[in-house]
């Protein structure tokens, strides 16, 4: 490849225009087909999306928004059609190319240009000293891993890592080899996206799920839409948001920045939407500074109790701990306005929504979840819940939406570091092995023991670890201190590029590939984030004919590593449906499995507090809770940074350097701060500036950012993920959760001197 990037290019190409006022239109259908006709051909294409999201197709290998069962023809989003074509890409990462370039050359490009390498094909070695990966056959490559696992000092010197790619069946499969082998070291992406979600709901409602359906937006008087950007990263949810206006119901959208999806929808099923004006679907849009959004609900909650709106029946059959919390919260002089940072007249009008509503759904991501405070914030979220009792009603409850396909799913099958203790017995009871006890490491308890050589191997199945965790050159450093790094992978990214004294790429199946086993063609199964189980079958050709699936390549390991644990792996490996078969007998809610997931659009998992208000906590009754507000100021000279994705990207997969919805073209390294705040540092739009960690030591430095006037909240600033996680440190988790604080990192701007080769920006964007 020529006219690569270098992966600290600083900006000197971008343009910036005024940001868009709406989402998705036909500008969204040219893009979805330039991308995949460009990557697939014309026939692949048409194949592909007509398969994409379907009852007998596969499911899409981004978001995990459900479909419903009277999903339509054309059941596929602009950012979806963007993740098939990376996955299903003509473009191949073969032998000769590693042949070509070293490992060093490799590092020096930028994540676009690697991810434009194409699909791996073969399994790669790089071997102790080498510069270069080389090509090994599966049967020494998995003999290898089993080796190197089975002479380490204790199994927790392992790691076993999952993202939301993996199917159910991989899964289940994958976490049995870890506990078989001895070990509850399972992070997965939750750990670093809605890892408060699950905890938060897990100790108010007996269940750490959302609580709606498809069925509930079709009643909901009120949406409110909190710390999410639908447009870019779940954009067929804007689909269900303007079936909820036309309807007449309201939406409310809390998020610092003014997203285009969330102010106006142009959908392409539409008339309206392709050559008409679209949907305006915000009739509020309320930009809380970061981390107000706690103090937001906190305040709605006490206004539903002055004005005496609680939904005492259910409160009283349904809840406990209101007393001691109304008394906190009505005693509490905080002034709370402040902390939200929005207009008491906006406050006021979101009121009248609130008080005029019935029925409210409560929709949050990564915008509430990566915060030091995010299980408070979303424990307050459940409070406000609780007292205008939205759980268990028609129309209402609560609705975090997952990022990744299957990461709700990984979680249901076990992939867990701190597992219950009924999962486990029911592991020994059906395998008759006695699975480990002790809770394992998360994702960054994973780093910590890897930087303090307390973990030797890592075997990674999907993901980008050295780009997905915090702290980068911690990681980086901490992957290449391995005695063995195992990536299962579609394609080449920065994680292959920092390798163990060993490191293996084992080139797995993507969602969109047709999977054959001994007994005949396989589907594999996926979890949306309503709780719904589906099936999903790919329909072309693999990449390569040495490619093998996720549940070949763990049956693989385990059959050298652990053969004689009860679970028949060669029958795993040749017929999924035997690995159904035991899911069914392990995991609740999972009875009849193989029968149920072959009815179109598969089945709904059991929720208690949804289907009949019943709460699995000690007291049998939701919890309200106290929780302390705590909410992020900016330092003197400082901001508060939060990082966020591109409309280019997915998760660390960067499909491009265009971010259209926010006005970027051709790069990525850009700061969006509010222009008051560049006078107040004395900057302008257009400058080079370093981004500074406040108050680390030693410094901690994103280099060599392009800044742009933007309408953020005063004090706030945003920048890409993952290029800014240089700047948080392992230590800055979430109290509860241990998920890294992306959202909220004290930072300076330290200007750079611009050089006359590099010319200011071409244009601003100071407000919409």
């Amino acid at each position: 490849m020529t006219g690569a990037r270098s992966r600290h290019d600083g900006g000197s190409d971008v343009t910036i225009s005024d940001p868009k006022r709406s989402a998705a239109g036909l500008v969204a259908v040219a893009v979805s087909l330039r991308r995949t006709i460009s990557q697939l051909g014309v026939t692949d294409t048409a194949r592909t999306l007509k398969a994409l999201n379907q009852t007998d197709g596969f499911d899409c290998p981004g978001c995990a928004w459900p479909e419903r069962q009277d999903r339509d023809i054309i059941e596929f989003c602009e950012s979806g059609a963007k993740a098939v074509a990376d996955q299903a890409t003509h473009t191949r990462c073969t032998p000769e190319f590693f042949a070509r370039h070293s490992i060093a050359e490799l590092a020096e490009q930028d994540d676009y240009w690697l991810g434009q390498t194409g699909r791996l094909t073969e399994p790669m070695i790089r071997r102790a000293g080498a510069s270069h990966y080389e090509p090994v056959d599966w049967n020494e490559a998995l003999t290898i891993v089993a080796d190197e696992l089975r002479v380490l000092r204790s199994p927790d010197e392992a790691i076993f890592y999952t993202s939301g790619r993996t199917s159910n069946e991989a899964a289940f499969a994958y976490q049995l080899l870890a506990r078989a082998y001895g070990t509850n070291n399972l992070p997965d992406c939750s750990n670093m996206c809605h890892e408060p979600t699950s905890i938060a709901l897990q100790d108010a409602i007996g269940i750490g799920k959302g609580s709606v359906t498809f069925e509930d937006f079709d009643h909901a008087d009120l949406v409110i839409v909190v710390g999410q950007n639908p447009g870019t990263n779940h954009p067929r949810m804007l689909s269900t948001l303007e079936q909820v206006k036309r309807r007449g119901a309201q939406i409310i959208a809390v998020n610092p920045l003014p997203e285009a999806g969330l102010l106006h929808f142009k959908n392409p099923k539409r008339a309206r939407g392709l050559i008409g004006h679209g949907t305006t679907l915000a009739d509020i849009h309320l930009p809380v500074r970061l981390g107000g959004d706690q103090a937001l609900f906190r305040w709605l909650t006490r206004r539903v109790i002055e004005e005496n709106a609680v939904d005492y029946d259910f409160v009283e059959r349904h809840t406990e701990g209101f007393d001691e919390f109304r008394e906190a919260l009505l005693q509490d002089p905080v002034d709370l306005c402040a902390d939200i940072g929005v207009a008491e007249a906006a406050l006021q009008a979101t009121w009248q929504m609130v008080r005029s509503a019935r029925r409210i759904i409560i929709c949050w991501a990564m915008g509430i979840t990566q915060h030091r405070d995010s299980v408070a914030t979303i424990r307050d979220i459940v409070n406000f819940t609780l007292v205008t009792g939205s759980i268990g009603r028609l129309g209402a409850g609560l609705s975090p939406i997952r990022g990744h396909s299957n990461v709700q799913g990984d979680r249901t099958m076990g992939v867990w570091s701190n597992p219950d203790t009924a999962l486990l017995d029911a592991i020994s009871d059906t395998f008759g092995f006695d699975p480990p006890r002790a809770a394992g490491f998360d994702s960054v308890e994973s780093l910590e023991a890897l930087r303090d050589n307390k973990a030797r191997v890592v075997v990674s199945m999907g993901g980008n670890l050295a780009r997905s965790l915090p702290d980068t050159d911690t990681a980086e450093r901490a992957l290449a201190g391995c005695r063995l790094t195992v990536h299962i992978s579609t394609k080449l990214n920065r994680s292959h590029l920092v390798p163990g004294e060993l490191s293996m790429i084992l080139p797995t199946l993507a969602r969109t590939d047709v999977d054959r086993q001994a007994s005949g063609p396989q589907f594999v199964t996926i979890e949306d984030s309503f709780g719904t189980v589906h099936r999903s079958i790919g329909r072309l050709q693999p990449a390569s004919g040495h490619l093998r699936s996720e549940v070949a390549i763990v049956a693989g390991i385990a059959r050298r590593l652990v053969p004689n644990c009860g679970v028949k792996w060669d029958d795993y490996q040749s017929d999924y449906r035997t690995i159904r078969s035991d899911i069914a007998r392990v995991i609740p809610g999972f009875e009849r499995f193989e029968e149920r997931v072959l009815q179109p659009g598969g089945f709904l998992l059991p929720h208690p507090p949804r289907d009949r208000r019943q709460f699995r906590t000690p007291s049998a009754k939701a919890q309200f809770s106290v929780e302390a507000l705590h909410v992020p100021y900016h330092q003197p000279g400082g901001l508060i940074l939060q990082s966020l994705r591109s409309h280019d990207q997915f998760n660390t997969t960067i499909y491009g350097l265009d971010d259209r919805y926010r006005g970027v073209t051709g790069g990525r390294r850009v700061v969006f701060v509010n222009p008051d705040d560049l006078d107040r540092l004395g900057l302008r739009a257009g400058s080079l500036v370093d981004i500074v960690a406040s108050s680390t030591e030693p410094e901690r430095i994103a280099r060599a950012f392009r800044v742009v006037g933007y309408p953020t909240p005063p004090g706030c600033a945003a920048v890409y993920y993952p290029e800014a996680n240089v700047l948080t440190q392992i230590g800055d988790r979430s109290t509860a959760a241990g998920t890294p604080s992306f959202k909220s990192i004290p930072v300076t701007l330290r200007a750079i001197p611009l050089e006359p080769s590099r010319p200011p920006l071409n244009g601003t964007c100071l407000a919409l």
